[in-house]
């Protein structure tokens, strides 16, 4: 009993030396500095071991799906990490707190950190200091998880992007080729999901072939899988059925309960395929499929009675014991709430007037914050109205000069020349020189005006349409250094307002490919889909750094920017130094007869 006194004053002490120390200022490596300049290789090594410890206690976290405890220790890492020059290091933590978000379901901040290990991977440091099978074999694997992310983002063409990327890597071992049979299968997802078969058909099978080098049955079985839905979407319900016996003929000898639940699906499917060719043993494979995975849901069943089972006798055994010791100490525990009780009174009485004091200057902190940020808002708000009101007084002002010059000044001077016509004819003799000469003035004009209409409103967009316009800047804008081409389908006449607008921001794009890009070829893709105008515009020029993207104003993005989003469109740019840039637009459609606020 004495001893649980002491014990008891012990408590006390200690939980007021911490709220001391909680008190004091936050100095906590004191007045020395560590020396940056020079880094001798045992350092280097204690660093290492220091990290891979941490690392590994962050990744058993990750795998027990502690994912918020996982997550703030990994960004501790991290924050250390990056004063070293261990690039691995920064590769495997990057990489992780990627995964964590992954399964987190925030994928955007996932990608932010896989493109982060992607960049050290592509760094001079990385690869000249591993070996080449490593470093393909992590910028496989990170294509990959760029890709999938990308895939559940539904950008299915960024997507497309880095799983092709994975294609161009030499297969150097059996880990690259997993990761290339898993782009082909995420490829073949995709142009499914495109209804492009064909090309889905085509990565289904690379995907398979992948997986027979590697000689696992299991993910060849999966792959076969696959490509027998391909088959059943186009209903070619013969080659899905022949697609769908090879699966089940390679894990046919395999009990393993992956491979039986697998065989349960290949089964089902094959039963549809059947039943709509009329082979009625169809009923005889969905028969087994059912028997597949009832075995499957009792063997699951009597594994659960049989943990339950051992759990209760260890747990009565347990029980038996803790029982001892709660009565042993309950009298030790009473006191120590009750001294518990009296330390979080005080420490609560001494910190109230500082809490207090605290949440006041945070509270006037926040309200700052609040309205220096609306402000913000509005300035933006009103800078993009002010620059889309500007873009669209010179879009109608140019309509207006174009359709006067054609409508008036064209038909005046016409007529003009008329009345020239029927005066040189009421001359017996020789016509007076001038009146020829007048004739050619009249024509130039006319010639002249007309080109002046054309530059200022396209009068092939305002006749026939964006198809025919769009082909016509293209040809206009083609020459021996840069072949600009078209890619143009399911497009009909809209918003003539509408029409105007969407051609003057690809020819802005344009324009900039010709300024800027150095480059020789580039193609205009546009379609109509779901409600929705998609343009893309590529080149393979010098591209440039998206991280000083911000400053717009060189490429005249800002004007580019203001108008898509007063037209509640969506904007996005991919570039790269040395790779070319990509623009894609998305804006919703504007019928005629509908006036277009945007």
């Amino acid at each position: 009993m004495k001893k649980r006194i002491q014990t008891l004053f012990c408590i006390f002490y200690i939980s007021f030396n911490i709220y001391q120390l909680k008190a004091a200022p936050n100095n906590r490596y004191g007045t020395e500095e560590v020396s940056t300049s020079e880094t001798s290789s045992v350092f280097l090594f204690k660093i290492d071991s220091v990290f891979i410890r941490k690392y590994n206690k962050v990744l058993k976290k990750y795998k027990e799906e502690s994912y918020i405890e996982a997550l703030r220790d990994a960004l501790k890492i991290y924050d250390e990490s990056k004063s070293h020059a261990n690039k691995d290091n920064i590769y495997k933590i990057t990489s992780l707190i990627a995964d964590i978000y992954d399964k987190a379901n925030n994928h955007e901040r996932a990608l932010d950190y896989y493109k982060e290990s992607l960049l050290v991977l592509n760094s001079k440091i990385y690869l000249d200091n591993l070996s080449n099978d490593y470093s393909l074999k992590n910028i496989a694997k990170t294509y990959l998880r760029i890709g999938s992310t990308f895939q559940r983002l539904m950008k299915r063409d960024s997507a497309k992007y880095y799983f092709e990327k994975i294609d161009s890597l030499a297969s150097v071992n059996d880990e690259i080729i997993i990761y290339k049979a898993a782009s082909y299968t995420n490829l073949a997802g995709i142009y499914e999901l495109d209804s492009l078969f064909d090309k889905a058909i085509v990565y289904a099978e690379k995907a398979i072939i992948l997986h027979k080098i590697t000689n696992n049955k299991i993910s060849e079985a999966k792959a076969t899988v696959n490509l027998g839905n391909i088959y059943l979407s186009i209903n070619n319900f013969l080659k899905s059925k022949e697609t769908y016996l090879k699966g089940i003929e390679l894990i046919k000898n395999d009990n393993k309960q992956t491979a039986v639940r697998l065989k349960a699906d290949l089964y089902y499917n094959l039963a549809w395929a059947m039943r709509n060719l009329k082979e009625y043993e169809a009923y005889d494979n969905l028969e087994l499929s059912y028997e597949i995975e009832d075995g499957i849901r009792d063997k699951e069943v009597r594994r659960m009675v049989e943990e339950v089972t051992a759990n209760f006798d260890v747990e009565g055994v347990k029980k038996e014991e803790e029982n001892k010791r709660l009565r042993q100490n309950e009298i030790f525990w009473k006191f120590a709430i009750a001294a518990a009780i009296i330390i979080i009174t005080l420490l609560y009485w001494l910190s109230l007037n500082r809490l207090k004091q605290k949440n006041l200057g945070l509270k006037l902190s926040q309200t700052q914050l609040l309205q220096n940020q609306n402000i913000e808002k509005l300035k933006s708000e009103s800078q993009t109205r002010i620059l889309n009101a500007t873009i669209d007084g010179k879009e109608s002002e140019r309509k207006e000069i174009a359709e006067t010059l054609h409508d008036s000044v064209s038909a005046l001077l016409s007529s003009a020349n008329l009345h020239l016509i029927a005066t040189k004819s009421q001359f017996k003799g020789n016509v007076p020189i001038e009146i020829d000469k007048t004739q050619s003035i009249i024509a130039e004009a006319s010639l002249k005006i007309r080109d002046l209409s054309h530059t200022l409103v396209s009068a092939v967009l305002l006749k026939f349409g964006l198809n025919f316009a769009l082909k016509d800047m293209a040809s206009k804008y083609s020459n021996s250094a840069l072949y600009v081409d078209t890619d143009i389908s399911d497009i009909r006449r809209y918003h003539q307002n509408f029409e105007i607008k969407i051609y003057n921001i690809i020819q802005e794009f344009v324009n900039n490919i010709l300024k800027h890009s150095k480059a020789k070829n580039a193609i205009i893709k546009l379609y109509e889909k779901n409600n929705s105008i998609y343009f893309k515009i590529s080149d393979d020029g010098i591209g440039f750094d998206k991280t000083e993207i911000s400053n717009k104003d060189g490429l005249g993005l800002n004007q580019i920017d203001a108008r898509i989003q007063m037209m509640h469109g969506k904007f996005l740019i991919e570039s790269n130094l040395g790779k070319g840039t990509v623009v894609s637009v998305e804006l919703p459609i504007v019928e005629k007869g509908v006036i277009n606020h945007g």
